[in-house]
């Protein structure tokens, strides 16, 4: 392996940076979660508004392994936080196809980019599997919420053909969060001469 395919100090700086500026705009998207129809919102919100740090990020990547480190990062976070270890494992695995997609563009396709944070943007959808695989379990550790919380929220997450539309609003959110980002960011790309 070439020196400059390893990952350096400025690499692991800007994956540290980006993935808590994406923690901080996750964390202040799922205080709406506190209202139960906003739940499965954040499938939506999320990936829309956290295109446009992850496209800053991506002007930033050159090396396999950058996407996938950010990736474990936000899914650890979100099991720390108490989302469980399923965003965690959707992180390994999907930050690291997200991070091939990218690399398959030599990190400079701005259709390959905008893919890979739509895969990416998947490690969302995996604070849910808890509510569709053993709800009564997740809501045991939602005892503080309330009653009329809990109740709420089970009888909209309750519904088997949520999970589908959820994985699927999640990754077509990110397309379009992508591309708002790069709209936004047009002049990075170029600089980064990203196409």
């Amino acid at each position: 392996m070439k020196n400059d395919a390893k990952l350096k100090g400025k690499d692991l700086i800007n994956i540290g940076i980006y993935a808590a500026i994406y923690c901080v705009i996750m964390t202040a998207i799922a205080m709406l979660g506190f209202i139960p129809i906003m739940m499965p919102l954040l499938c939506v919100l999320v990936p829309l508004l956290g295109g446009i740090p992850m496209m800053l990020f991506m002007t930033k990547v050159s090396k396999f392994g950058m996407v996938t480190i950010y990736s474990i990062i936000v899914g650890l976070f979100l099991w720390i936080t108490g989302m469980g270890y399923w965003p965690f494992i959707f992180g390994i695995v999907f930050g690291f196809l997200a991070d091939l997609i990218a690399k398959s563009g030599s990190y400079k396709s701005s259709r390959k980019t905008i893919l890979s944070y739509a895969v990416f943007c998947l490690v969302v959808f995996g604070n849910f599997i808890p509510l569709f695989i053993n709800a009564e379990k997740y809501f045991e550790t939602r005892q503080s919420f309330g009653d009329e919380y809990i109740t709420s929220l089970s009888s909209i997450m309750s519904h088997t053909w949520l999970a589908p539309v959820l994985c699927v609003a999640t990754l077509v959110c990110g397309l379009i969060g992508g591309f708002i980002g790069r709209a936004v960011l047009k002049k990075h790309f170029e600089k980064a001469g990203i196409a």
